[in-house]
């Protein structure tokens, strides 16, 4: 096996026992890059010098004894968390040459468990779509079918470990945007609880919906990267200071005790016939595993999207405010006034669908409408964190689709803003809640395309997600198979 092919745990297994060094692996990954991006897409920026050096370190470090929980392994991060060593573009012309000046806590997380950055991936811009093609420079291809899409916003996340282009990376989900992309491309994806990991140099897009989280190879390396970025940080007022357990601690075999529940709402009209066939599967052996399956029900999920879709652009309108010309990023340098300025700046710099969310936003903020959309969708934001609450009364975890249908063709919903709003239908409610949820690859569709399934816990307990997870993996027998695409 090639060494870029290899899981995180395996590659750390490699690096432990002295069979090969952190420069050789990082060289291998490299040279993988350079064989298919080409087709995959997933970089936005490639730090090779940057890259090599960190490799030479670790193996310093691991000549010497010392080196953290992930000491050599090359990994790779979204294009929304801060970095020094290269710039932070959320996928916009507006950031195109921005380079922050102090690194996000998570890829200080990352530097000090000795991990190698090889680079930045590509994303919808700002975090804003389900299928990276807003992303400014380029879109992303689906490993699996190249010309699919790889789902988004973390669309190069995901991409980018399915097609072994690093061991893992980081995404962020506001709305789904790891789950999604993590079951469109085959990978496993966590959004944890919102205050369990950092979000501190996290380019916001909807404070109090975002969260960083991992999109790993397997269930056991999404253990290794939460225990590497999870914890409290007095920088970001929104964290929580609880002990962080050790994730690997709950890969155990059985499910004895376990109350799994089924509801009934995400398996409605819309789903597609063989994502049902691959979820239910994935009930029968979690099943088959001791779990007790119970049926829940979660009476407001109707009013999920249209909450979402006026709460994010709401706090994506106070959040973008400061993308002005002025300060930092692009700047329309034609302009002959203030107000000209910032006119001239943000036309040019944003996207069309960050533009839409943006001008939806501050209508539901303006005077004379706060009261009816942003508050109204506030108040129904509570009652569905209230049918979780209820639901999770009667088990102890949720399962159901990520997505309504696999991927699909590259441009097929590109102008239909609605029909990409409700590919997120399944997702968003974990985010509105505050609750931890994963997608774990299960099955694929007649065409090879892979079929993921969600599962929801309450608030912080990561833990019982992935044991379910783990007993999934277990049986459903798609880890470790990889797309053909070269």
């Amino acid at each position: 096996m090639e060494h870029y092919a290899f899981t995180l745990h395996g590659a750390l297994d490699l690096l432990d026992s002295g069979a090969v060094t952190s420069v050789a692996l990082t060289e291998s990954v490299l040279a993988r890059i350079d064989a298919v991006e080409p087709q995959v897409q997933a970089y936005l920026a490639l730090d090779r010098e940057g890259a090599m050096r960190q490799a030479e370190q670790a193996d310093h470090l691991r000549k010497i004894g010392q080196g953290g929980p992930l000491c050599g392994v090359p990994l790779a991060v979204k294009d929304v968390l801060c970095t020094t060593s290269m710039p932070t573009t959320c996928g916009s012309r507006i950031l195109e040459h921005f380079v922050a000046p102090y690194d996000a806590t998570v890829i200080t997380r990352l530097a000090q468990a000795g991990s190698v950055l090889l680079g930045k991936l590509a994303m919808d811009e700002f975090a804003m779509g389900s299928t990276s093609e807003n992303c400014a420079f380029q879109t992303p291809n689906n490993p699996w079918k190249i010309g699919y899409v790889a789902g988004g916003s973390s669309g190069g996340s995901a991409a980018a470990v399915a097609a072994d282009e690093c061991f893992a990376s980081l995404g962020t989900d506001t709305g789904g945007s790891i789950r999604q992309p993590a079951s469109l491309c085959g990978t496993v994806g966590m959004k944890p609880t919102y205050g369990r990991v950092s979000r501190y140099g996290l380019v916001a897009f909807a404070s109090s919906l975002d969260q960083v989280g991992p999109l790993t190879k397997d269930v056991q390396d999404c253990a290794l990267m939460m225990n590497t970025i999870s914890g409290y940080d007095p920088q970001d007022s929104t964290s929580i200071q609880l002990p962080v357990p050790d994730y690997t601690e709950a890969l155990l075999e059985g499910l004895q005790g376990v109350r799994i529940g089924v509801p009934r709402e995400y398996f409605g009209e819309g789903l597609d016939p063989e994502v049902d066939r691959v979820v239910r599967q994935g009930i029968a052996m979690l099943k088959e595993a001791g779990a007790t399956i119970v049926d829940v029900t979660l009476p407001h999920t109707d009013y999920c999207v249209a909450v979402y879709y006026l709460i994010a652009p709401a706090e994506a309108s106070s959040n973008l405010a400061r993308f002005d010309g002025v300060r930092y990023g692009f700047r329309d340098r034609t302009a002959d006034s203030l107000i000209d300025l910032y006119k001239r700046s943000r036309s040019q710099g944003f996207g069309d669908e960050v533009k839409r969310r943006i001008l939806i936003g501050t209508y539901a903020l303006s005077a004379g409408y706060y009261d009816a959309y942003y508050k109204k969708a506030s108040q129904v934001r509570t009652l569905i964190k209230d049918d979780f609450a209820k639901a999770f009364s009667a088990c102890d975890l949720i399962i159901s689709p990520v997505c309504p249908t696999p991927s699909w063709k590259i441009g097929d919903k590109a102008d239909d803003p609605l029909a990409m709003y409700l590919s997120d239908i399944l997702t968003l409610s974990a985010n509105l809640a505050g609750i931890p949820g994963m997608s774990v690859p299960c099955g694929f569709n007649a065409e090879g395309l892979p079929i993921g399934v969600q599962l929801q816990a309450t608030h912080f307990n990561e833990s019982i997600l992935f044991r379910a997870a783990y007993n999934l993996e277990q049986r459903a027998g798609v880890a470790g198979k990889k797309p053909v695409f070269v």
